[in-house]
């Protein structure tokens, strides 16, 4: 597979991980969301992939004010980036492994549908579709994204003319995903982020990364990413595989050992390794071309 010569980096800004005591640098108020955003396209990302939390207490949230003033903020400053909004949200399942049919604290489940509201009133240029469950790190939380589901959400927002990323955990999610595009509920170009080492999913090996590429429809769009210390590893791995790639805070939030980052810094990092690869950096406009994207408005 050629080396990808025109690399998009995407930069997740914060995520909805238990990451806001960990270090200072993870954004959580509306501001400081769209303030990184605008730092991290300063720096070379051509997209910013967006969660929003409670400002109040860094929690994750899907409140679509809250992704209102992220974006409006973002659009004031003039700033040129694909805006991503996370549609993975309002999947999270916690049992109790005693009683199962029990819901514990930090379950929040709702239809495929009730997971668009804020893609239905912003109409970002590309929101997520996480492709399937998955048994989400250790314990009892599961991430809960059935075919049904699947088939409605991706109907939405293929009416809307929003872009989907394919948020790919594992290969039964890449598996479906195709089944997707099979039967007219995905649109050319496809576009998909392989997702690496979260457990219990895909782990961050390369041969299974390049398992999973090579699994991809014909003329499909691909990034991947590898969490913590092997964040600026995947960029290599995945841009010498073909692919673009993403880094950020949601991933991880170390610029080296013991050195906490901010999302320019890890932007900035993989800028570096892309072009001492011989590649280049695509710009935003570049990048809305090769996603089949709409022109900037």
């Amino acid at each position: 597979m050629p080396v990808n010569q025109d690399v998009i980096i995407t930069c997740a800004l914060t995520g909805a991980g238990d990451t806001v005591g960990r270090s200072p640098h993870v954004p959580v108020t509306p501001e400081q969301i769209a303030a990184s955003a605008v730092e991290a396209a300063g720096a070379g990302a051509a997209v910013v992939h967006i969660h929003v939390r409670e400002p109040e207490t860094g929690a994750p949230s899907r409140d679509p004010r809250l992704y209102r003033e992220v974006v409006e903020r973002i659009r004031e400053t003039g700033t040129d980036v694909v805006i991503n909004l996370t549609a993975g949200m309002g999947g999270d399942l916690v049992i109790d492994p005693a009683a199962p049919l029990r819901q514990l604290p930090g379950t929040d489940l709702v239809s495929g549908l009730d997971r668009l509201p804020h893609v239905e009133e912003l109409l970002p240029d590309i929101c997520t579709l996480d492709s399937g469950s998955l048994n989400f790190g250790d314990g009892s939380n599961l991430y809960v994204s059935t075919p049904d589901m699947l088939r409605t959400g991706a109907k939405r927002i293929q009416e809307l003319g929003v872009r989907p990323e394919l948020e790919i955990f594992d290969t039964g999610q890449l598996w479906f995903a195709k089944q997707l595009l099979a039967e007219g509920l995905l649109d050319d170009p496809t576009v998909f982020q392989l997702c690496m080492g979260i457990p219990w999913g895909a782990p961050a090996d390369p041969g299974v990364l390049q398992a999973m590429v090579t699994m991809l429809p014909p003329n499909a769009r691909w990034a991947s990413f590898a969490l913590g210390r092997m964040q600026m590893p995947w960029v290599a791995q995945s841009i010498l595989l073909g692919g673009h790639v993403r880094v950020g805070l949601e991933d991880n939030l170390y610029l080296g050992k013991g050195v906490k980052a901010t999302n320019g810094q890890l932007v900035e990092r993989a800028v570096r390794i892309t072009e001492s690869l011989g590649s280049r950096v695509a710009t935003p406009d570049e990048a809305r071309e090769q996603l089949g994207l709409r022109p900037r408005a």
